[in-house]
């Protein structure tokens, strides 16, 4: 009982100190960003998407759950949530590997209106979709 756990060194006041990169006080990513693959080891080129959330099946646990205690009588059960504070969606951006087609996920920044791979020119989006 009198000695002291290997992890916390000679002194109880002398934790282990995490050596990370600081981050910068804006909160901003770079942008030249690249990201190596373990399969490819090397910074491919992404084919860019955005993300759409998959159709509801109702075949979840709190969906079934949900279902059977709503049947019979004695109306709504639960609440139903009616206070909407947000106006905007977070846009998330689905990155495919051209060569290991590997997908990963990308959030980026609350926007209510975003278009990928747009034409200045003409203003219709080739690919992509828009979110207003």
């Amino acid at each position: 009982f009198g000695s002291s756990p290997p992890w916390l060194g000679s002194s109880p006041t002398s934790l282990p100190s995490r050596v990370s990169t600081p981050l910068r006080s804006d909160g901003e990513h770079p942008e030249d960003e690249e990201h190596v693959l373990q399969e490819v080891q090397e910074a491919p080129a992404y084919k860019v998407s955005q993300y759409k959330t998959g159709k509801k099946t109702g075949k979840a646990q709190g969906d079934r759950r949900y279902e059977k205690k709503q049947k019979g009588f004695g109306g709504q059960t639960k609440p139903v949530f009616h206070k909407k504070a947000k106006t905007t969606k977070k846009i998330v951006l689905k990155l495919e590997c051209s060569k290991c087609k590997a997908k990963r996920m990308k959030p980026i920044k609350r926007t209510k209106h975003f278009e990928l791979g747009t034409d200045s020119k003409k203003g219709k989006s080739e690919f992509g979709g828009k979110y207003r």
